[in-house]
Protein backbone atom coordinates (compact mmCIF):
# COMPACT_ATOMS: atom_id res chain seq x y z
CA UNK A 1 0.00 0.00 0.00
CA UNK A 2 1.33 3.44 -0.86
CA UNK A 3 1.83 6.24 1.66
CA UNK A 4 -0.19 8.78 -0.37
CA UNK A 5 -3.94 8.15 0.05
CA UNK A 6 -4.74 11.02 -2.33
CA UNK A 7 -3.31 9.29 -5.42
CA UNK A 8 -5.79 8.96 -8.28
CA UNK A 9 -5.76 5.91 -10.55
CA UNK A 10 -7.93 5.85 -13.67
CA UNK A 11 -9.53 2.52 -14.55
CA UNK A 12 -11.86 1.47 -17.32
CA UNK A 13 -15.03 -0.53 -16.74
CA UNK A 14 -17.59 -1.12 -19.48
CA UNK A 15 -15.81 1.38 -21.71
CA UNK A 16 -16.14 4.13 -19.09
CA UNK A 17 -13.11 5.67 -17.41
CA UNK A 18 -13.27 6.13 -13.63
CA UNK A 19 -10.80 8.15 -11.56
CA UNK A 20 -10.31 6.23 -8.31
CA UNK A 21 -8.74 7.93 -5.30
CA UNK A 22 -7.00 5.26 -3.25
CA UNK A 23 -3.89 4.33 -1.33
CA UNK A 24 -4.07 0.78 -2.73
CA UNK A 25 -1.40 -0.44 -5.14
CA UNK A 26 -2.05 0.65 -8.75
CA UNK A 27 -1.74 -2.89 -10.09
CA UNK A 28 -4.19 -4.13 -7.47
CA UNK A 29 -6.75 -1.46 -8.36
CA UNK A 30 -6.34 -2.32 -12.04
CA UNK A 31 -6.81 -6.01 -11.20
CA UNK A 32 -10.00 -5.19 -9.27
CA UNK A 33 -11.33 -3.11 -12.14
CA UNK A 34 -10.64 -5.92 -14.61
CA UNK A 35 -12.42 -8.38 -12.33
CA UNK A 36 -15.45 -6.10 -11.96
CA UNK A 37 -15.51 -5.47 -15.72
CA UNK A 38 -15.53 -9.24 -16.34
CA UNK A 39 -18.38 -9.69 -13.85
CA UNK A 40 -20.37 -6.92 -15.50
CA UNK A 41 -19.76 -8.44 -18.93
CA UNK A 42 -21.00 -11.77 -17.58
CA UNK A 43 -24.10 -10.11 -16.09
CA UNK A 44 -24.69 -8.35 -19.42
CA UNK A 45 -24.73 -11.70 -21.21
CA UNK A 46 -27.27 -13.08 -18.72
CA UNK A 47 -29.49 -9.99 -18.66
CA UNK A 48 -32.32 -9.38 -21.09
CA UNK A 49 -32.36 -5.62 -20.45
CA UNK A 50 -29.67 -3.09 -21.19
CA UNK A 51 -30.11 -0.96 -18.06
CA UNK A 52 -26.61 -0.16 -16.80
CA UNK A 53 -27.60 0.15 -13.15
CA UNK A 54 -29.47 -3.17 -13.25
CA UNK A 55 -26.46 -4.90 -14.79
CA UNK A 56 -24.12 -3.32 -12.22
CA UNK A 57 -26.39 -4.53 -9.40
CA UNK A 58 -26.42 -8.07 -10.83
CA UNK A 59 -22.63 -8.02 -11.04
CA UNK A 60 -22.39 -6.69 -7.47
CA UNK A 61 -24.67 -9.49 -6.27
CA UNK A 62 -22.47 -12.07 -7.99
CA UNK A 63 -19.36 -10.60 -6.37
CA UNK A 64 -21.10 -10.48 -2.98
CA UNK A 65 -22.12 -14.13 -3.41
CA UNK A 66 -18.51 -15.11 -4.11
CA UNK A 67 -17.34 -13.16 -1.07
CA UNK A 68 -19.92 -14.70 1.29
CA UNK A 69 -19.29 -18.22 -0.01
CA UNK A 70 -15.55 -17.80 0.55
CA UNK A 71 -16.17 -16.40 4.02
CA UNK A 72 -18.68 -19.13 4.91
CA UNK A 73 -16.42 -21.98 3.79
CA UNK A 74 -14.07 -21.15 6.60
CA UNK A 75 -11.70 -18.87 4.73
CA UNK A 76 -10.17 -16.73 7.45
CA UNK A 77 -10.06 -13.05 6.58
CA UNK A 78 -7.09 -11.40 8.20
CA UNK A 79 -7.17 -7.80 9.36
CA UNK A 80 -5.35 -6.63 6.22
CA UNK A 81 -7.78 -8.42 3.91
CA UNK A 82 -10.78 -7.05 5.82
CA UNK A 83 -9.30 -3.56 5.56
CA UNK A 84 -8.86 -3.99 1.81
CA UNK A 85 -12.46 -5.20 1.46
CA UNK A 86 -13.63 -2.05 3.24
CA UNK A 87 -11.48 0.12 0.96
CA UNK A 88 -12.87 -1.65 -2.12
CA UNK A 89 -16.40 -1.05 -0.87
CA UNK A 90 -15.61 2.66 -0.54
CA UNK A 91 -14.19 2.74 -4.08
CA UNK A 92 -17.37 1.15 -5.45
CA UNK A 93 -19.54 3.59 -3.46
CA UNK A 94 -17.65 6.58 -4.89
CA UNK A 95 -17.88 5.21 -8.44
CA UNK A 96 -21.63 4.64 -8.10
CA UNK A 97 -22.08 8.22 -6.86
CA UNK A 98 -21.24 9.36 -10.39
CA UNK A 99 -24.45 7.72 -11.66
CA UNK A 100 -26.77 9.34 -9.12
Amino acid sequence: MADDPSRIVTVEIMGQRYPIRSALDIEYITHLATYVDEKIQSATELSTGGDTIRIAVLAALNIADEYFRARDTGTHLGDDLQKRATEIEQIVDRALEQFR
